[in-house]
């Protein structure tokens, strides 16, 4: 099934084709180049919206003409200053590039290090250094500024943002060669590169942002997709003006328990903030009390004895298992039960997927379950294949069993029998704190209630929270390690907004 616009993973090969058939199509070098510079520079600024200082770090090739059009971008529309490190001599560079040196050159051609301590905050580096083209690792002179890149990353605070690729890292296979550049921010222009997709090439890229040039647009049917409201058109069209609460669609939660209060708090109020238009929370009597009083006053607590009360609700969808704890006995067997019978869509998160796997009752998962496991659940429901690459685990198990994967980790991939593996683009090490998945889980189950397919859900949902957790940071009030999940609630409309507006 397709959920939006042809936007498939390619080789470094598929690009040059793609490259060749913009230019039989009238395409000049210097067109594509500006249209992708132009692109790039307002792409930066989304991401990085306080106005700063940008170095750009340029080698003598195309890469380096697509920062450099940036940079005028961000210098003459956002008020950035802006300067560059060169690691040739100008009459080396290709002629196209010196072309746009002229057009736009930056304040200051740097001789040394930046002088960090005085420039504007933020700093961004804007590696530019090689393209698709080179191979192997970097050569000098171009190693020693790629080690500078790293020095202000690592001791004064600058964040790097690639063109296209980080330098070093292969763009097929994501493999990195010594002294590859390291990213917080990769922006691949024109179509996501499969290599930079992978786990492998993940510390080297960090986030991935999508560069529309539509003439590099690449063909539809690709096996390997990147979560981005440039390849996925669910969710991105306005509530009809008559919208209702039962059109938005209610969920119903079990989730919770005395020692695990907040985790249901995070669910529900994940869907509240994903749009349900209806939220009940059905929690253990003992934890009723508690989880109430933590709840915002628009979500229904309720009391549940037995987790198949739930087949009598009127759901749109379930999330079942953030926080329920060890279960035994006839919790643990009604769950279970619940889990066989439900026919909505339902998520299963945390403590439902331990108790699966516990209890080797992974015959019971059927095409209307979306799992949602963190790399230590994926291992206990599927001890085979979690040493293998992720992007093959996901694949096998998808192939194993019915329903949909949502395997969650800082590149989260999504996928079900026979279809496509998408990988999401957004996020930071700022998640790495407890109660994410709770938050991740509610946010899915809203996306669930309001019809959207569920790999198209999972998908929608990662991408939010991932961008909720980037516009937490992005006005420097918040840190990596400050951040908490309740902070990326307050985040998610504007994540929504980004979405619809495809800003990122």
């Amino acid at each position: 099934m397709r959920y939006g616009r042809a936007m498939g993973a390619v080789t470094a090969a598929e690009m040059r084709a793609m490259e060749a058939i913009a230019a039989g199509s009238g395409w000049s070098e210097s067109r594509l180049l500006n249209l992708a510079g132009q692109r790039l520079g307002h792409a930066l600024a989304a991401f990085f919206p306080v106005p700063g200082t940008i170095v750009a770090y340029l080698g003598k090739g195309h890469n380096a003409g697509d920062a450099l059009v940036a940079m005028r971008v961000l210098e003459r529309d956002y008020g950035w200053q802006t300067a560059a490190r060169a690691g040739f001599p100008l009459t080396d560079w290709a002629e196209l590039t010196r072309e746009k040196w002229q057009e736009a050159r930056p304040a200051d051609l740097l001789e040394s290090l930046p002088d960090w301590r005085e420039v504007r905050r933020p700093l961004v580096l804007l590696d530019g250094l090689v393209g698709l083209g080179a191979c192997g690792p970097l050569r000098e002179p171009l190693a020693a500024l790629a080690r500078e890149m790293a020095w202000l990353r690592q001791q004064a605070g600058a964040r790097v943002a690639a063109v296209d690729l980080p330098s070093g890292v292969d763009p097929d296979t994501g493999a990195l060669t010594a002294g590859a550049v390291t990213a917080d921010v990769t922006f691949m222009i024109g179509a996501a590169k499969r290599g930079l997709l992978t786990a492998t090439a993940a510390a080297a890229t960090g986030a991935l942002a999508l560069v529309p040039v539509e003439p590099l647009t690449p063909p539809p049917g690709g096996d390997l997709e990147l979560i981005s409201p440039l390849s996925l058109t669910v969710g991105t069209s306005p509530r009809p003006f008559d919208f209702h609460k039962g059109l938005a669609g209610r969920v119903d939660i079990l989730a919770g328990s005395a020692a695990y209060t907040g985790a249901a708090v995070l669910a529900a109020s994940g869907a509240l903030r994903g749009g349900a238009g209806l939220i009940v929370l059905h929690a253990p009597p003992a934890a009723a009390p508690v989880i109430a009083a933590k709840c915002p006053c628009e979500i229904i607590v309720r009391t549940c004895e037995n987790p198949l009360e739930l087949l009598d609700c009127k759901s749109a969808a379930l999330v079942i298992g953030p926080g329920l704890g060890a279960m035994a006995g006839g919790l643990a067997a009604g769950l279970l039960e619940l889990i066989g019978r439900t026919a909505v869509p339902t998520v299963l998160d945390a403590d439902a997927l331990n108790l699966l796997a516990q209890r080797g009752n992974l015959a019971l998962l059927k095409e209307n379950h979306v799992l949602t496991p963190h790399p230590g659940e994926f291992r206990r429901l599927a001890p085979d294949l979690a040493d293998l690459p992720r992007e093959v685990a996901a694949r096998a198990f998808a192939a194993r069993h019915p329903g949909t994967l949502l395997l969650k980790g800082c590149r989260t991939l999504v996928t079900r029998r026979g279809e496509a593996l998408w990988c999401n683009a957004t996020g930071n090490p700022a998640m790495a704190t407890g109660g994410q998945g709770d938050l991740l889980a509610g946010v899915l189950g809203a996306q669930l209630a309001a019809g959207i397919p569920a790999v198209a859900a999972a998908a929608l949902a990662a991408w939010l929270c991932g961008r909720a957790a980037e516009l937490a940071l992005a006005n420097l009030t918040a840190s990596e390690e400050s951040l908490t999940p309740t902070d990326l609630l307050a985040r998610l409309g504007g994540a929504f907004n980004d979405w619809r507006a495809g800003r990122r």
